[in-house]
């Protein structure tokens, strides 16, 4: 993309057509990101799952689910944000993204940063969480802290990814809940 300045729908029509790594040749669908435009608060996850997939949106599944009501819980309005992974295409067998599908799908998760413009980034997980920050910390060791990234302006709040939450119980959970509160209450002292 080459340093320009382009627009979410002109990201979304160039990841739509992408085939710089091999995750577009079993996609069906690219998960290009939803919400709000210039939300103060984004989240960003690691890939879509089979269900993601298939329907284009990102978090619709039983992860997608539990985000939403841990959102809710917290005060935030999933309308009101915008919602994306590191990479816009399924990768087979629910894998983590590999290095070079995270590199081919770079350019437009820093556009979108760019294009948003968040005040708060929540990283959901490892991959998202490293992605963001450049680091190889676990997220066990990075959650529930507020974060500074050489790729946004955006305070950035890593968390357990919901799956962890779906797999791990109330435990996990309750650990996502105050991440997503810690995020509420940076935009609370932002003004945002």
């Amino acid at each position: 993309m080459g340093g320009d300045i382009v627009s979410l729908e002109e990201l979304s029509r160039r990841a739509a057509s992408c085939t710089a790594c091999v995750l577009s040749a079993t996609r069906r669908r690219v998960v290009f990101g939803t919400g709000t435009p210039h939300a103060p608060l984004m989240i960003v996850g690691e890939g879509p799952g089979v269900e993601e997939d298939a329907k284009g949106l990102p978090f619709v599944g039983r992860s997608g689910a539990l985000l939403g009501t841990l959102l809710d819980e917290v005060g935030h309005d999933r309308s009101a944000i915008y919602v994306t992974n590191t990479v816009k295409c399924r990768p087979p067998e629910n894998r983590n993204p590999r290095a070079g599908e995270m590199a081919a799908c770079r350019p437009f998760l820093h556009g979108q940063l760019e294009q948003v413009d968040p005040k708060v980034v929540v990283t959901l997980g490892n991959v998202a969480t490293r992605a963001l920050l450049g680091t190889t910390a676990t997220i066990t060791s990075l959650r529930g802290q507020r974060r500074v990234s050489p790729h946004t302006s955006a305070i950035v709040i890593p968390t357990f990814h919901p799956a962890a939450g779906l797999r791990g119980g109330e435990r996990v959970v309750a650990m996502i809940r105050a991440d997503l509160a810690l995020a509420a209450a940076v935009l609370t002292e932002s003004g945002r």
